[in-house]
C-alpha cells in the first residue's frame, strides 16, 4: 500500500525513509484520516502524509508537486464566502475562440466588475460553457476560467493569459532557495559595489604586513603595528515580489538573493505578491498565519538601510492604483500609498526587475511602479546591478 507514492516521493528527490512510510500506514491503520475518521479526503490525507513525510518546511513545494503529479492534479483548499459547485468550473474542452470575439470580450471597469460578479452569483443556478456573461468556462465571460477576457477574476483553473485582475482561490507559493549554486560570479561581483567598510572602534585588529614592514624595517626586532577592526556597516532590506509571473524568474532571483546572502552580513527579507501592501511574511507557507505589519517594519529598521524591492511590477494597475485592488487581497489602502510610505522611510532604494528592459515600455503597472520609485528602477542584468548599486550609495 502507497509503494508507488513513496517512490514518486523519492524521484522527486523527497528526502523521505521507509520509517517515515511506515509511521504514514500506522496513521491510517490508527484511522487518523479514513473510513472510520470523522472527516475523509483526500485533503485530509494531504495534511497527514505532508506532516508526517516531510521533515523541512522548504520541501513542502516539491512535495505539492510530487503530491498532485502522482494523485493527477490535486486542488488546493478554497475558502470562499460562497461556495461555487465544482462542477461549474470543470472544463470540458478547449475552446478555439476567434480574434473577432477576443476583440468583442467584456471589459468592465473595476466597480461594475466587482458588482456584476455580486449579481451573477445571486442569479446564477447552473453550469454555463462557452459564454460572455456567466461564471463558467471556455468563453469570454470576465468570470470563470478556461477562455479569453482581457481583464476578468480568475475563478478556479490556471492561469493562461495572465489577464486577471482578481484570482478567487487560495494559491500557495514556495520561498526562495538561498542555496542557489551560482552559474556565475558576476552577481557576486556587481553587489560588491555596496559593500563599504567603515573604520571605526579601537585598534583591535593586528596589521600583518605593516608589522613585517616594520619588523624588517628595525632590524629584525619585533614591531607589532595595529589598525582599527573593519566591519561591514552595510544594512539591505530585500523585498522580493513571489508567485503569479515571478515564476518565470524563479532561477534568476534565486541566484540574485543567493548572493545578497552571502556577500551582505546585515541583511533582512520578506516577500510580497505583486506589490506591497500592509503586511509582508517571512515564509511563504505561513504567509496566512505569520504576517508581518508593514508599518512595525518601517519602524523597526532605521533609515540607513539600503531597500531594495526585486519584482516584474507586471500585474494590473488597479493593484496600485486602487483601493481593495489586490488580485488575492482586499487591501484598505492602494499599494501606490504603501510604497510611497517605504520609499520615504528608506530614501536609498531601489527596484530590480528580472524582466527585459526592452518590454517595460509596453506595461502600464511597470510604468507606474517606475514613476513611485522615482525612475529607481534598474533590470536584472549585470549592468543594471552595477547602476542599482551606484543608486544606493549615494
Amino acid at each position: 500500500m502507497l509503494i508507488d507514492f513513496f517512490y514518486s516521493l523519492r524521484a522527486a528527490k523527497l528526502p523521505v525513509s521507509v520509517k517515515e512510510l511506515l509511521t504514514l500506514l500506522e496513521c491510517l491503520q490508527a484511522d487518523v484520516v479514513g473510513p472510520r475518521a470523522e472527516a475523509c479526503s483526500l485533503d485530509d490525507f494531504y495534511f497527514l502524509a505532508r506532516t508526517v513525510l516531510v521533515k523541512d518546511e522548504k520541501h513542502f513545494d516539491r512535495f505539492d508537486r510530487a503530491f498532485g503529479s502522482y494523485f493527477h492534479g490535486v486542488e488546493q483548499l478554497t475558502d470562499f464566502s460562497r461556495e461555487i459547485p465544482a462542477d461549474w468550473l470543470r472544463q470540458q474542452l478547449e475552446r478555439l475562440l476567434s480574434a473577432e470575439q477576443k476583440a468583442n470580450a467584456p471589459k468592465l471597469d473595476w466597480d461594475e466588475l466587482m458588482n456584476t460578479l455580486q449579481k451573477r452569483l445571486e442569479e446564477q443556478k447552473e453550469k454555463h460553457e462557452g459564454g460572455n456573461k456567466w461564471i463558467g468556462t471556455g468563453g469570454t465571460s470576465p468570470f470563470g476560467h478556461g477562455g479569453h477576457n482581457p481583464q476578468g477574476i480568475r475563478i478556479g483553473g490556471q492561469s493562461r493569459n495572465r489577464s486577471a485582475v482578481k484570482v478567487w482561490e487560495q494559491r500557495a507559493y514556495r520561498d526562495y532557495d538561498d542555496s542557489q549554486e551560482l552559474g556565475t560570479r558576476h552577481i557576486k561581483l556587481a553587489l560588491r559595489r555596496l559593500r563599504q567598510f567603515a573604520r571605526n572602534g579601537n585598534e583591535l585588529e593586528l596589521d600583518l604586513p605593516g608589522t613585517i614592514r616594520a619588523t624588517a624595517a628595525n632590524a629584525g626586532w619585533l614591531d607589532l603595528r595595529m589598525v582599527p577592526e573593519r566591519h561591514n556597516s552595510v544594512k539591505v532590506l530585500l523585498l522580493m515580489d513571489v508567485g503569479g509571473s515571478m515564476d518565470d524568474h524563479v532561477k534568476q532571483v534565486e541566484e540574485l538573493f543567493s548572493a545578497a546572502r552571502t556577500e551582505f552580513k546585515h541583511l533582512e527579507f520578506y516577500y510580497f505578491h505583486n506589490c506591497v501592501y500592509d503586511h509582508l511574511w517571512r515564509h511563504n507557507q505561513r504567509r496566512h498565519a505569520e504576517r508581518i505589519d508593514t508599518w512595525d517594519l518601517i519602524r523597526k529598521y532605521p533609515r540607513d538601510y539600503k531597500l531594495v524591492f526585486v519584482g516584474d511590477a507586471t500585474m494590473s494597475p488597479y493593484e496600485i492604483l486602487q483601493p481593495h485592488g489586490s488580485v488575492e487581497y482586499n487591501n484598505p489602502e492602494p499599494g501606490a500609498e504603501w510604497l510611497q510610505r517605504l520609499t520615504d522611510a528608506f530614501p536609498h532604494c531601489a527596484w530590480i526587475n528580472p524582466e527585459p528592459q526592452g518590454v517595460w515600455q509596453y506595461r502600464q503597472s511597470v510604468d507606474l511602479i517606475r514613476q513611485l520609485m522615482g525612475n529607481r528602477m534598474y533590470p536584472l542584468t549585470l549592468q543594471g546591478l552595477e547602476q542599482a548599486m551606484r543608486q544606493l550609495m549615494k
